[in-house]
């Protein structure tokens, strides 16, 4: 199955340690989306997630993994097809990316979006350096790193 990865997943070694399975693919953009924070994790800050937004671009990696390792990746997302009796966090859903940026290279992949809660919410900056250290190591583009690394974080107070 093709992931495509916009958030902490980019980070490699944490992807190869959720999904053993996990082979790069390529570099990919996702259209007229922007990456926001719009849920809480249980430890208060933001996690990632993508909303429409026209005219903007998300970069990503693409990931080849098995029908196996999606599932746990369900988990790990807090998506529960066909269980009624949990509220999922993200779903997981077709969406059309661009290989390398590269319009006339479309790409269909799975990707999660956030199930977005009252607004958005700050990332803490350990959550923030998984998802620009991943960006950094796939080479994403220079001005994409630095709009992610420019991305105000908060620490949780306990």
């Amino acid at each position: 199955m093709l992931f495509f990865a916009y958030g902490s997943s980019m980070d490699w070694a944490q992807m190869k340690a959720r999904c053993k399975s996990a082979e790069y693919v390529c570099l990919a953009l996702l259209p007229n989306y922007r990456l926001a924070f719009p849920r809480k994790s249980k430890n208060g800050y933001g996690t990632a997630g993508v909303i429409p937004s026209k005219g903007g671009v998300v970069w990503g990696v693409v990931y080849q993994i098995t029908k196996d390792d999606m599932r746990r990746l369900d988990t790990r997302e807090g998506y529960w097809p066909g269980d009624l009796s949990r509220v999922n966090s993200y779903v997981r859903a077709r969406c059309h990316v661009f290989v390398n940026g590269e319009r006339d290279k479309r790409l269909t992949t799975w990707t999660y979006y956030a199930v977005a809660q009252s607004s958005e919410f700050a990332p803490n900056a350990e959550y923030l350096n998984h998802i620009v250290s991943g960006a950094i190591h796939w080479k994403l583009p220079r001005e994409y790193i630095d709009r992610l690394a420019a991305i105000e974080t908060r620490e949780v107070e306990v």
